[in-house]
């Protein structure tokens, strides 16, 4: 509707042919019915073409009629020949490729071969359907004279009659699963056509069920390649809206948070409060939010959350400084917002205006991983960068491949491989002998995967394996049913691995004078500390307008450089990228 596009959802065609590219390739989360893996699994081998397929695969998705799926798929692809039953029926199955799937198809079968009423076929449903023998037992001799009376032979009309009574155990209504169908194919045409939307309307629904946003979030960014605005306060909605083609985080998403509390934030954000079509009138800086906003009605807990999220970064980069003076800005705006609210009036202007802005708290902002590791308590997953981003140098210097590479890899044969990761989940369980084993949630900066960790693994590593380290696996990949498999045979903690790996080599550039101080006394200290020999080329790139162009100054190989030195380098005012050499 933002976009002037009206969708009739009930109106949409039913042989849309990027919706069924979407069912056939499995990019099927958050879309109805098709989500779990096995149905991925399903789709990925039926292909369809069609609602029927569609249809059918809801009815088959059972246990019992689950047997059945491979012969459907191979069936429909040509793989395998269908198996007729008899001239009078077999075009009762030609949308289930030979096999027994509805009810109806039960009812149909007996009026066509067995000459049943429609009201005969329905008993004969309802006694199938409730295993009632004594029914049973009336329906068979009626079934096999009705047979006989339309010519067909008493052996094929048994073989009919058995295939219906084992059928029976778990026929499903067609019309149940048409209905459950068309809602599936309808959230899979909005996700084929409309993306951005569906994705944005989908985590809206899941607002405050973080586990459900991070993987809706990971497939956004990877799965659909859409860009993922992060939350601020100048930008995004209480809830999660659309921009120019990408999705706005939702303010009201982060942990703790409130979305009418967030609402205050967004209101006050309007040029005119009386008039949304006017637009938004950005805060200028954090003293100004704190004008417009009244602070103590959002709450301190939103307020750390909006913070460690960087909700205020337009307003003030530093995320530390803004945290730790939340107390003075809701002191500042409690105070204006009182005073207007006593109407007031200053000799000077408005009420409060007169009011001297606080002093906020002078402090260095936290380092890079600090920073995720804040945020991810606010959002409940890493969304603007990767606590392993500065370890994948050192790391392949190890072997240690990405997620991606794993599974570009097993794809064609099952290897072993090592895999870094950030642990964020663990469930431990027991075997049927008592052992325990584990499965454990990771991810790297190509997406999320998990692991299973047999009990002398599990064991050996177990102070390894908690949410929020960081460590390498060496992994048995391979593919089943087209899911990633991983087995986890050993577990280290990335910093040994990386530490192991030598001192790195890093490209600074800067722009500003003062930043190439900076620099050298960092490493000047980070190699002083240090406790190996191990150093690497360090290289600066002067960037600034009235050099002919950029300087590169080489610094040798005096220095020592992990991942915690790189990092902490980024974090300098002047330093406008670091890369590895």
């Amino acid at each position: 509707a933002e976009r002037g596009v009206d969708v009739d959802i009930n109106a949409i065609p039913l042989d849309d042919e990027k919706s069924y590219e979407l069912y056939a390739s499995a990019k099927t989360i958050a879309v109805f019915q098709v989500e779990s893996s096995g149905m991925m699994d399903a789709l990925r081998r039926m292909k369809p073409t069609c609602i029927e397929d569609i249809i059918a695969l809801v009815a088959l998705y059972r246990p019992g009629p689950m047997e059945n799926i491979p012969a459907f798929c191979e069936v429909k692809n040509g793989l395998r020949k269908r198996e007729l039953m008899h001239p009078s029926i077999d075009h009762i199955l030609d949308e289930t490729q030979g096999i027994i799937v509805y009810q109806e198809q039960v009812m149909q079968i007996a009026q066509e071969m067995a000459g049943y009423s429609l009201g005969g076929a329905d008993l004969l449903r309802r006694a199938m359907g409730k295993k009632i023998q004594a029914e049973m037992d009336k329906e068979k001799p009626k079934f096999l004279k009705g047979s006989a009376d339309h010519g067909v032979d008493k052996a094929k009309a048994n073989e009919v009659w058995n295939l219906l009574d084992k059928f029976a155990n778990y026929g499903f209504n067609k019309s149940h699963a048409a209905a459950y169908a068309v809602v599936s194919y309808q959230t899979a045409w909005l996700k084929a056509n409309h993306p951005v939307e569906f994705m944005a309307g989908v985590m809206n629904c899941d607002l405050h069920l973080t586990d459900k946003l991070a993987v809706y979030a990971e497939e956004v960014r990877r799965g659909l390649a859409i860009e993922i605005v992060p939350p601020c306060v100048n930008r995004s909605g209480a809830t999660f809206s659309v921009d120019e083609g990408r999705v706005v985080y939702a303010l009201g998403a982060l942990k703790n948070v409130g979305v009418e509390a967030m609402k205050l934030i967004v209101a006050a954000r309007r040029a005119d409060p009386e008039d949304a079509a006017k637009g938004d009138k950005p805060f200028a800086t954090v003293f100004d939010l704190a004008r417009r906003v009244d602070l103590k009605r959002v709450g301190k807990r939103p307020l750390e959350m909006l913070a460690r999220a960087g909700a205020f970064d337009q307003l003030d980069p530093n995320r530390a400084r803004v945290f730790r003076s939340l107390d003075a800005l809701t002191g500042y705006s409690a105070a204006i917002h009182d005073q207007r609210a006593s109407n007031q009036v200053s000799l000077f202007g408005e009420a409060g205006d007169d009011l001297p802005e606080p002093r906020l708290s002078p402090t260095d902002d936290w380092l890079p991983n600090e920073r995720l590791t804040e945020e991810h308590k606010a959002i409940g997953f890493y969304l603007s960068g990767h606590p392993l981003d500065d370890y994948m140098g050192p790391l392949k210097r190890k072997d240690v491949i990405t997620l991606a590479e794993v599974t570009a890899r097993a794809e064609r044969a099952p290897l072993v491989a090592k895999l870094a990761g950030s642990i964020s989940g663990k469930q431990e369980r027991k075997s049927a002998r008592g052992n325990r084993f584990a499965f454990v949630q990771l991810s790297d900066p190509t997406g999320l995967y998990e692991v299973t960790v047999f009990s002398d693994t599990l064991e050996a590593a177990r102070e390894h394996i908690e949410p929020g380290t960081n460590v390498v696996l060496t992994v048995e990949a391979n593919m089943e049913a087209d899911q990633l498999k991983l087995l986890a045979r050993a577990v280290s903690p990335v910093d040994t691995v990386a530490a192991d790996a030598g001192s790195m080599g890093i490209r600074v550039f800067v722009d500003q004078a003062s930043a190439v101080t900076s620099v050298a006394a960092l490493l000047e200290k980070a190699t002083a500390e240090a406790k190996t020999h191990a150093r690497g080329p360090v290289q600066l790139c002067l960037m600034a307008p009235d050099l002919p162009g950029e300087v590169e100054i080489s610094l040798g190989e005096r220095f020592h450089v992990n991942p915690q030195i790189k990092g902490a380098i980024k974090s300098l005012g002047g330093v406008v990228a670091v890369e590895d050499v």
